[in-house]
Order: structure tokens, then C-alpha cells, then sequence
């Protein structure tokens, strides 16, 4: 039968036209991709993917923000097909559990910050922030207030694309698609310096921009406020960095009205930023914190969420049962799979070296970067990084909007062998942990190729 033949059997034009008639893909316009056909990736190993046509990419977004360890890790492998042997699945229903998602519970309080000692599975970060959402909720009204029900978020963040989680989210195309957001979600502005702050020095911006929170609190009644949710670093929002005095002013106006602070941790935990939490390079003592992606480097699907003793002591204590988990909440294969990843993250040290070396490594190179005619800004932290593209340096004006200009460099990047993403005009890395020195310098130059002949056909359309 068609469908049974070999990748080496068919053709890249027939995967292509197979994958236009039956697949539909996340965030896509399905009528444009049908006619410009799919990227048929085939095989990887360490940082570089190839596709079906024998072309060799080298992968600065670990995927999806997820791929830590790299392509083909062989523990990775390994520890999948022996629990696969010994027991596939079973559920975390009916007062059972299995020993991976025990040991994987028992390392996790171990990894993440004092306050935390309880784990709830989900299967990925827009599952984790659902659960979010209902624990919350659920927490206030066994305290007797259950009209602590807002959650505040930020415009321009990700959360998932759920119901709840989308509505945690602020991306405007997603509420647009869906009737969103859901009640009782509301959102202030992000702490987007070069945009929103430049007439102020990035740390005076921080406390104004933190500030937003306290006048949302104020406004919507603190009695009602529940939580607040944040990335980190904003990473589909453009890796959007916030200054240094930003998340203090943050933790210390949660603190000041009680309010729950919520990490969102999917791309910034298991070492992206230069420590295991992105809350402990942003010095927050968050009350929840959801995780997926970097837990199993993206070979196998599963998430969660790290739960304060604030909240677990009153859910434990008071709350009966909580109706609310997945299928595949603590699956066992995927958790074997995670223990593997993260004691190999130990064991490579990975999260020291991207602190003491390959961080600022990519930083000095996206300080060079700067001098670019392309560059109005280069930022990163940890392997995180973002160039943004203006039409002018001296005064930051941007491109005009439908000229599309990221998507013209991401362009190039995909035809010299490399994935960086475009949000709006800002180009954006996340590579894999395990990328050395050497690779960063060779991503560097095709990245400085790219925006060489970015700029090039800029200046060619005037």
C-alpha cells in the first residue's frame, strides 16, 4: 500500500503532496502550505537536522524550544525502549502510580527551588497552564475566597494554545480566532524596553513597567486578583528581556497584595538561561511554576507543574478530591525518558556551561552583531538571543509592517542551512545546550550571512 512505503522510497514531491491532502499543521495557513509544499525533515543528530532532500540545517531553535540535549542521545533512546519492554502505560488514576513518575517527582523537588516539593503531570505546557488555571482557582476557594478569580498576564506573551491557555496568552491573532480571552483573564503591558521605554534607562523602565501590575490590581479590586503569570523571558513573543529590576518589582507587588506569582518556565527551565529555573536567574520565589519542553528535550511529550508548599499544604489539607488530570498525566515512558535527559544535563553539567561559557560566548557574538546596518538591537541571555531589524539605526524607526522584512531574512536562513526564527522583524535563537563554542562561531557567520543578503534586497526594493 502507498502509505506503507519507505522514507527512502518516496519522493520529497510525494511526501509533500501526501502531507498537503491529509496533515494539518499548528499555526499554518493550510491553503498556502498545500501550495508551496512542506520541509520534509528526515533524520538529526547533535544540532543539525537534514531533510529528505539531502540538505544539512543547523538547528538554532532546538526544535521548539525543547531539544536541551540534542539530537539522537542514545541514554535518551535507550531508557524509552526499556520501559516500553517492561510497562508501556499505565494510568495515574484509581489511587495508582509507577516507579518512573515517582523517581522523576522525587528529582524534580530536588531541582527547583526550597518552596517546592509537589509535581502535578500533564502532557505538555498548554496542558500545564490549564491545570494552572483550575489550581489556582481552586486553591482560593478552599480559603474561602472564591472571588479571587482574575489572572493577570501580559500582552504579547504564550501560554499555550488551549482554551485557558491561549487566554493566559496575549497574542491578539490567537483571542481574535476563538473568542477569546475566557472570563476573568485580563492583561497588561510587557516590559518591552526598546519599544515601549527607550526615553528612560532600561532599570528606571523596569520598575515603571512592573508598575502596570500594581495599577491592574488596583484596578480589577486586589480582593478579586488570584494570580499573575509570566514567562521569564518572553520566548514566541520574540525572547523579549526584561531589565534587571523588573521581576524584583514584580515579586514585591505580588508579595504587597498576596497575590499568587506564577513562572511559566515551558522554554526557560531545565538550564535555557543560564540556571536550572528562569525564576532563579530573575530572582522570583514563584508560587507555581509549569514546565514541559526541556524535561525530556523534546523526545517524548509531557509537562507539569511545580507546586508551592503554600498551595499544595491547602489542597492536600483541605480539598478532597481535585477533578481535574490527563490520561496521560505521569506517563511512564515519557518519564523514564526525562530521567534520562536530566541526569544527563547533570552529568555534561550543561547548565553551568551555558552560565560560565557558551552564554557569554553567544553574547559577545551578538554584541558584534550590533554593528550590522540591519541591527537596531542585540540581546540575549543564556542561549536565548534576539536581533531585532530596523529600517534605521541612528532613531530605531521600524520596517514597515508588509514588507515582512524578518520573514525575508528567515528566508535566507532557511536557504544557507540554518533555522532562526522571525517574530515580526525580531530574529530569534534558542540552540541546543549541547552546541559548543566552535558551532556558536559557525552560527554566528551564517547568521551575519543572512543578514547580509537581507540587507541586500532591502536596499534592492529602496
Amino acid at each position: 500500500m502507498k502509505h506503507e512505503r519507505t522514507t527512502a522510497q518516496r519522493s520529497t514531491a510525494e511526501w509533500q503532496a501526501a502531507d498537503a491532502a491529509h496533515f494539518m499543521h499548528p499555526f499554518t495557513d493550510f491553503g498556502a502550505l498545500a501550495k508551496k509544499g512542506s520541509r520534509i525533515i528526515e533524520k538529526a543528530e547533535g544540532i543539525h537536522l537534514w531533510d529528505t532532500e539531502g540538505h544539512r540545517i543547523l538547528d538554532a531553535m532546538s526544535g521548539l524550544w525543547c531539544v536541551n540535549v540534542g539530537y539522537g542521545q542514545r541514554t535518551l533512546i535507550d531508557a524509552a525502549t526499556k520501559q516500553l519492554e517492561q510497562l508501556p502505560f499505565y494510568n495515574a488514576f484509581f489511587q495508582t502510580a509507577t516507579p518512573p513518575a515517582i523517581e522523576l517527582a522525587e528529582l524534580l523537588a530536588e531541582l527547583t527551588p526550597p518552596q517546592f516539593k509537589h509535581v502535578f503531570f500533564s502532557g505538555s505546557g498548554s496542558e500545564g497552564n490549564d491545570t494552572i488555571v483550575r489550581m489556582v482557582r481552586r486553591y482560593w476557594d478552599l480559603l474561602g475566597q472564591p472571588e479571587r478569580r482574575v489572572i493577570i498576564s501580559r500582552n504579547n506573551a504564550y501560554h499555550g494554545s488551549t482554551m485557558a491557555g491561549a487566554s493566559l496568552g496575549g497574542m491578539s491573532g490567537m483571542h481574535a480566532q476563538g473568542g477569546l480571552p475566557i472570563p476573568d483573564i485580563t492583561h497588561i503591558e510587557q516590559p518591552y524596553w526598546y519599544e515601549l521605554g527607550r526615553s528612560m534607562s532600561r532599570d528606571e523602565f523596569g520598575i515603571v513597567a512592573a508598575g502596570w501590575l500594581e495599577k491592574k490590581i488596583l484596578e480589577v479590586g486586589a480582593e478579586r486578583v488570584a494570580a499573575f503569570i509570566g514567562e521569564p523571558i518572553q520566548g514566541a513573543g520574540g525572547v523579549i528581556i526584561p531589565p534587571e529590576t523588573y521581576w524584583p518589582e514584580v515579586q514585591r507587588i505580588c508579595d504587597k497584595y498576596g497575590v499568587l506569582l506564577v513562572s511559566d518556565e515551558v522554554i526557560c527551565g531545565f538550564g535555557r538561561t543560564g540556571n536550572w529555573w528562569g525564576c532563579e536567574t530573575m530572582g522570583t520565589r514563584p508560587d507555581l511554576m509549569t514546565f514541559a519542553k526541556g524535561v525530556t528535550s523534546g523526545y517524548i511529550p509531557l509537562g507539569g507543574v511545580m507546586v508551592g508548599e503554600r498551595i499544595a499544604k491547602v489542597l492536600i489539607e483541605r480539598g478532597g478530591e481535585f477533578n481535574h488530570g490527563y490520561t496521560y498525566s505521569g506517563h511512564p515512558v515519557a518519564c523514564a525518558v526525562a530521567l534520562a535527559n536530566i541526569r544527563l544535563i547533570q552529568r555534561e553539567r550543561l547548565v553551568e556551561k551555558v552560565r560560565n561559557d557558551l552564554g557569554p560566548h553567544l553574547a559577545r557574538g551578538f554584541e558584534a552583531l550590533k554593528e550590522h546596518p540591519l541591527i537596531g538591537d542585540a540581546e540575549t541571555c543564556g542561549l536565548m538571543g534576539a536581533l531585532l531589524l530596523v529600517k534605521d539605526k541612528a532613531s530605531g524607526a521600524p520596517f514597515a509592517p508588509e514588507l515582512e522584512v524578518g520573514m525575508i531574512c528567515r528566508g535566507h536562513c532557511f536557504a544557507n542551512g540554518l533555522i532562526m526564527r522571525a517574530v515580526g522583524d525580531r530574529m530569534i535563537i534558542a540552540p541546543p545546550l549541547v552546541i559548543t563554542g566552535e558551532q556558536i562561531d559557525e552560527m554566528l557567520g551564517l547568521i551575519r550571512r543572512c543578514l547580509d543578503l537581507t540587507w541586500a534586497d532591502v536596499r534592492a526594493q529602496g
